[in-house]
């Protein structure tokens, strides 16, 4: 009986041991991840993660330890882990969606699929990302709305990252009257170029074309890009763009074309054409 007391002494001597040699080994590594993750962004929701996940390896290392003492007591280890995982079972049904928020959680900051401050599209929702907690993440749209979406839709859905766009498409088509003779037509089209190729924000890669011919109106389409990928920017730039072709359309006495029907008188009848 004294062999067997000596025994489990050592063997939970040897445990505690353990434990407190692999808990040094996680804290060197938490501190050294944290101070990867600082150095490459200081405001990543990297850093209120990695605690956590240290913590849970510490739980780890605790259990396995534990479960090392108990056999050594002479439990049976299958019937240990057999207990354990009936209960693992039981929790994990039970938060299953909580588990699936973590999982996601990581995916979405592991894969940098977006960060603080990012305009995205996610799920249906739209704005700008507020915060990532383990669970989900906060989306303030346009309407100043704060969203919650938990992090397993998100790591699963569609996400457009907006904010990681280099450059954005301004499109814009000019209907000018079909009483706008040749040579006007030709400085409707001159007069885009020129504004675009003099606008700091726009890209020089654009094309400026006749695109159609409508019901009340010959169209004259402008492509071109912005040099952000700023939404806001974007607004700014096209406002910017749209005041100058209007101002110059008018100096020019280039008419824009709206809805219109003309009325004709033929041998004393009015005949509508569309």
């Amino acid at each position: 009986m004294a062999t067997e007391f000596h025994a489990t002494g050592i063997a939970i001597a040897v445990n505690v041991v353990i434990i407190i040699v692999l808990f040094k080994v996680i804290d060197v590594i938490n501190k050294k991840s944290l101070e990867k993750i600082k150095n490459q962004e200081s405001d990543s929701p990297l850093l209120r993660f990695v605690p956590i996940l240290m913590k849970i390896l510490k739980i780890l290392v605790v259990f396995l330890a534990i479960t090392g003492i108990l056999q050594t007591m002479g439990y049976s280890m299958s019937s240990i882990i057999a207990g354990f995982g009936i209960g693992g079972l039981a929790v994990g049904m039970a938060a299953k969606e909580t588990i699936a928020d973590v999982f996601g959680s990581i995916s979405i900051l592991t894969d940098h699929v977006y960060k603080i401050g990012d305009y995205v599209k996610v799920n249906g929702v739209e704005g700008y990302v507020e915060d990532i907690n383990i669970r989900s993440t906060k989306i303030r749209d346009l309407d100043n709305f704060l969203i919650s979406v938990p992090n397993n839709v998100a790591a699963n859905a569609l996400i457009t990252n907006v904010s990681r766009a280099k450059k954005r498409l301004l499109k814009e088509t000019f209907g000018v009257v079909y009483s706008t003779n040749n040579e006007l037509l030709q400085r409707a089209q001159d007069i885009l170029r020129e504004i675009a190729t003099e606008h700091k924000e726009i890209h020089n890669d654009f094309t400026v074309a006749i695109h159609d011919m409508s019901e009340s109106s010959i169209n004259i389409r402008f492509m071109g890009y912005v040099k952000s990928g700023s939404y806001f920017k974007f607004l700014k730039v096209r406002g910017d763009f749209l005041q100058k072709v209007i101002a110059a359309y008018r100096a020019e006495g280039i008419d824009f074309a709206f809805p219109s029907r003309s009325l004709y008188i033929e041998s004393g009848l009015e005949k509508i054409e569309n």
